[in-house]
């Protein structure tokens, strides 16, 4: 009788042992972004929605937007709450860098300044949102910092393709920004073999 019991809690053992390490395993998210009354799905941020009772530290490494031949390089960037950006001017003239809003919220505008090429400027951004990047000296130029909550996002591709990688197993919401388009939200699971999400963004 003993050596049963004792047989079934080593079981029982093993099971809460797997059942652990099934939980702990994580997989990639991929898929396409259809687009509806856009020009392209290039540029489309994509990523796991707030987590409840979850929060991540931010990440001591800066990510970095140029500007080249008047352009931001890349256009969106996605970041991690918390994430400092470095900005560089590569170019052989001033430029600034500024964002009236972070989603909509003037009172998170700021302006960096101008500065000559070679120079960097850095901020840290707080606050969850999108910041529109601007430059005073150059209307024309204009780009994005998405601002999310979770360290599991991506930017689609000239052809709407993306990869979230690193995702642990379970259920959560997928979303969507995009500059011309409107929000789109889906609910995936995903498990250590990874999961695959389509969605489409209507203008």
């Amino acid at each position: 009788m003993k050596l049963a019991n004792l047989t079934v809690k080593a079981v029982l053992l093993s099971l809460t042992v797997s059942l652990a390490a099934l939980s702990s395993f994580a997989g990639d998210i991929k898929g396409k972004v259809s687009v509806q009354g856009l020009k392209s799905a290039v540029n489309i941020a994509v990523y796991v929605d707030t987590i409840p009772d979850k929060k991540f530290d931010a990440p001591s490494q800066h990510v970095a937007v140029d500007q080249k031949k008047m352009e931001f390089i890349p256009r969106v960037v996605v970041v991690l709450q918390g994430t400092t950006v470095d900005f560089t001017n590569s170019d052989p003239v001033g430029h600034n860098v500024y964002w009236p809003s972070i989603s909509g919220n003037k009172k998170l505008t700021h302006n960096l300044g101008t500065w000559p090429k070679g120079e960097k400027k850095s901020f840290q951004f707080n606050d969850p949102g999108v910041a529109p990047l601007l430059c005073n000296v150059h209307p024309e130029m204009s780009g994005y910092v998405v601002v999310v909550t979770t360290p599991y996002f991506a930017v689609t591709d000239k052809d709407g393709n993306y990869e979230i990688k690193n995702v642990p197993a379970g259920k959560y919401t997928l979303k969507t920004w995009s500059e011309d388009g409107k929000p789109t939200t889906q609910a995936v699971e995903v498990s250590a073999a990874g999961a695959t999400a389509d969605l489409t963004v209507k203008k």
